[in-house]
């Protein structure tokens, strides 16, 4: 299984659209792949658990009818996310589903099991395995993972703390395969830069949720517009788990960014419905670093497109430099 040229072919820029916790929905996925981008939403974002089966369907007939239309620009392959803590009480229904519709890419985040891999290899599916250190890289591919998701400082929602160039120097020491880079990444400038360091892909976030498609509401999107590097907080408060958020919306909660409580990590929770994580999501909004690159509020199209212009013409002063 070549897992390099399965997930690279085709695509216009080397990127996917990371799967963000409410805001990924067909529309963003779709959009995403057809436009020559990996296009990838968390499976818990199709509510109740029917939904999802649902959504393959949508996703799966839309992208074969662009194939059909589009011979020769074909839509990139999409992935959903799976979280594999003892939470989530889906995972098992989902990953059948993902199995069903025969998903080509699956990216797999807190918890690496083999059998969850072997699964998705059993129809020739991929695991790509977000790591926000070592010790989790070691252990996804221990557990049979394809490929990494670097999730280095500055990402947005839940993150690590390792500089990008620490960390993708340290993972190239030991693994020569597949590998992703997440972490304040919007402009195609930073996806060439994460070519240079190592990576194969880029994994682009916070720049989507400010598109058209994605299910956010306009206030959030409007904050990503309107907002820097120095707006985002760090904190383990809403789930249990340490990530970035907009200021903005932590203190229209009425909390004090400067002084937030610290969570229990033995409590965190990101079951299938009704959580208190999901409302967290809902009212205090993920984000990375990366946003003041973010100037409107474009079709997911548009992005791409953007984005592979900036690519192209940074590869381009690039290579004129060292000519």
């Amino acid at each position: 299984m070549s897992v390099r040229g399965t997930v690279l072919e085709g695509l216009r820029v080397p990127v996917i659209g990371a799967p963000l916790f409410i805001i990924s929905n067909p529309d963003l996925v779709v959009a995403q792949c057809t436009a020559g981008v990996v296009g990838a939403f968390p499976a818990l974002n199709a509510r109740p658990e029917p939904v999802l089966e649902e959504w393959l369907t949508r996703i799966t007939s839309e992208l074969a009818a662009w194939d059909r239309a589009h011979p020769d620009a074909k839509a990139a392959p999409f992935a959903v996310n799976q979280i594999v803590h003892r939470s989530n009480n889906r995972l098992e229904h989902d990953l059948a589903l993902c199995a069903k519709f025969k998903v080509p890419v699956v990216i797999t985040s807190l918890g690496a099991r083999e059998d969850i891999n072997r699964a998705i290899h059993s129809y020739g599916g991929i695991v790509l395995h977000d790591v926000i250190h070592m010790a989790h890289a070691r252990k996804a591919l221990e557990k049979g993972a394809d490929g990494l998701i670097a999730v280095a400082a500055g990402a947005g929602g839940h993150a690590g703390t390792l500089s990008p160039f620490a960390f993708i120097e340290e993972i190239r020491a030991e693994w020569s395969g597949p590998l992703v880079l997440a972490g304040a990444i919007a402009t195609g400038r930073a996806v060439l830069a994460a070519r240079v360091l190592g990576a194969d892909l880029a994994y682009v976030g916070s720049a989507f949720i400010a598109t058209r498609e994605a299910n956010a509401p306009q206030t959030y999107k409007q904050a990503i517009v309107d907002g820097s590097a120095g707006d985002i907080v760090y904190t383990n408060l809403f789930t249990g788990v340490h990530g970035n958020y907009l200021r903005p919306s932590i203190i229209a909660a009425g909390l004090d960014p400067e002084n937030l409580p610290t969570s229990d990590p033995s409590k965190m929770s990101f079951g299938s419905g009704g959580t208190n994580a999901a409302k967290a999501w809902k009212d205090i909004w993920g984000c990375g670093q990366g946003i003041g690159a973010v100037h409107d509020v474009p079709a997911a199209a548009e992005l791409v497109a953007r984005l592979a212009r900036e690519y192209g013409e940074a590869k381009a002063a690039l290579a004129a430099t060292a000519g």
